[in-house]
């Protein structure tokens, strides 16, 4: 077979491996359709079900993480929504007034927030005042929720090209090679366009609006109002400065690619996942050093293979020889810091094929593994040859690291799906989370916290205070639980005060989830016994 029929053969079998991992790509992007987000909802006030006597003077949502509020709605059992615009923040906890005209029957509280990783959240809770009836609650758009998700997977791939290929092709091209390779500044320019529409589709992600309403005001304001507006608004930059460094041939060119290059680390490093894990002094360098590794190595592939194919004597040899002299600095801390981040996310090693976040890892991995073994076949046995002018070696390393380059973009589309699946990390902590309650009565009052606030083995922490919130030194704290519903009957525990003050009961399991009865009995005196109870949400 002649070298333009093995070409050809091999881009057939390289457009074959694009298209297998693009389906893939999409079956678990339509799989995460109803992923859970990544700040959990750990209690609401009224409790879902719940049914009141009187009308609630406010609601309370506590999530997993600190949240902002997108959208509070009231949906009256005649069908017709209310805004709830008069809320308090406080780090996760979010207090929303009620409405002070609410009769009975039965009442959705719907909400849509956005988490602190820039990902957006939404639910609701169905109450009763008085006794159940019906509620004409909204039902989810999931046509529009695949089309948006598809837009923002879209956007999130070509954001990718612009800042690793087209930042890393000009930097390759001021500092390696012999000017900006066109594929770079098209790079550049396609992640332009990508960094706007990005936006508008984060805004109606955001707000759960369909695709058709991506001109609306609100959605591109929502969008800037994320912690993803503060990713978009550097990378523009970041691009900008890449564009003007492509077209300046001289020393400002240089700077300016080096510029570009560092301010696109540190779009990557402002929002995302990893980005908002703890601890982030060392989560937020390390996204920066694997992001410019990243593009140092992408960004290299194009001009590195046209320089190759020169028919200018020596080009291509001189770049490959400075290329390959560099590459080592930027993929040591590339590895490092992608090991990093995937053991913070996963936290233990069966999250790898549990959770949906894991399973997009493992399939970036194995495209990862057919990248460096294909990396390292053109360092150790390509690279030599070709540098010394074979023309064989250096036919077969051309095409080599045109198929890399199929493999990095490949890994992009993967990458990608990363924005619709909550972390193992970020699932732990949910779980983990305490389910909390007060109780209130006039003489006394305890908050009480079961951690973690699910099913299984717990443990509880009771405060206690005056009903004015005054200190109080009580003779003795009883908890006492119950699930009614579940046929459990009350489990009685008695407290012990830790040297903080703090009433501490150990060695409880709460074996069912659900709405669970809590009492405190708080012994004022030997001769004063108060009682304040209520109900508390147990997760599964």
């Amino acid at each position: 077979m002649n070298g333009n029929g093995r070409t050809g053969a091999a881009g057939r079998r390289l457009m074959l491996l694009v298209l297998s991992v693009l389906c893939i790509a999409g079956a678990q992007l339509a799989s995460m359709g109803h992923a859970r987000a990544h700040a959990s909802l750990v209690r609401v006030e009224p409790a879902d079900g719940a049914v009141m006597a009187e009308a609630p003077k406010a609601f309370r949502l506590t999530f997993s993480e600190p949240t902002s509020p997108l959208v509070l709605k009231l949906i009256r059992p005649d069908g017709t929504g209310a805004v709830l615009d008069r809320f308090t923040l406080r780090d996760a906890t979010l207090d929303i007034d009620a409405p002070a005209d609410l009769g009975h029957g039965t009442y959705v509280l719907s909400w849509r927030i956005v988490s602190e990783d820039g990902h957006p959240v939404g639910g609701s809770a169905v109450f009763s005042i008085g006794a159940p009836g019906t509620s004409a609650a909204l039902a989810p758009g999931d046509a529009a929720d695949w089309q948006v998700r598809a837009a923002v997977w879209a956007a999130k791939v070509a954001l990718y090209v612009g800042l690793f290929i087209g930042i890393g092709g000009v930097f390759f091209g001021r500092w390696i090679g012999d000017g900006t390779h066109r594929v770079a500044l098209w790079s550049v320019f396609a992640g332009l366009a990508a960094v706007p529409l990005s936006v508008g589709f984060q805004g109606l992600d955001a707000l759960g609006v369909p695709l058709a309403d991506l001109a609306s005001p609100v959605v591109w304001a929502t969008g800037f109002s994320t912690s993803y507006g503060k990713t978009a608004f550097v990378a523009l930059a970041a691009l900008v400065l890449a564009a003007m460094a492509g077209v300046d041939r001289g020393a400002a060119g240089k700077g300016l690619s080096v510029t570009a290059l560092v301010v696109a680390g540190l779009a990557l490093a402002a929002s995302g996942h990893a980005s908002a894990a703890h601890p982030q002094w060392l989560t937020r360098p390390a996204v920066f050093l694997h992001a410019v590794g990243i593009a140092f190595w992408a960004g290299a592939l194009v001009p590195l293979g046209a320089a190759l194919a020169s028919p200018v004597q020596g080009e291509g040899s001189a770049a490959l020889r400075r290329f390959s002299r560099a590459i080592p600095v930027a993929v040591l801390p590339l590895v490092v810091a992608g090991v990093l981040l995937a053991a913070v996310q996963l936290r233990t090693p069966e999250a790898l094929w549990t959770t949906a976040y894991g399973k997009v890892l493992l399939i970036k991995l194995g495209l990862l593994a057919a990248l460096f073994l294909l990396a390292a076949v053109n360092r150790f046995r390509l690279t030599t040859p070709a540098a010394r002018g074979d023309g064989r070696a250096t036919a077969r390393l051309r095409r080599s690291i045109y198929a890399e380059l199929v493999l990095v973009l490949a890994i992009f589309a993967v990458a990608a799906l990363w924005r619709f699946t909550p972390p193992p990390r970020a699932l732990a902590e949910a779980a983990a989370a305490p389910a909390s309650v007060h109780l209130h009565a006039d003489k006394a009052m305890a908050d009480v916290a079961i951690a973690p606030g699910r099913a299984g083995p717990v443990r509880a922490s009771i405060a206690v205070m005056t009903g004015d919130f005054g200190p109080l030194d009580p003779a003795g704290v009883t908890l006492v639980l119950s699930n009614p519903a579940a046929g459990i009957e009350q489990i009685r525990r008695p407290a012990t005060r830790d040297s903080e003050g703090v009433w501490q009961v150990e060695g409880l399991n709460l074996p069912v989830a659900g709405q669970w009865t809590v009492r405190v009995d708080i012994l004022i005196s030997d001769f004063e016994l108060v009682k304040v109870e209520d109900n508390i949400a147990i997760r599964p």
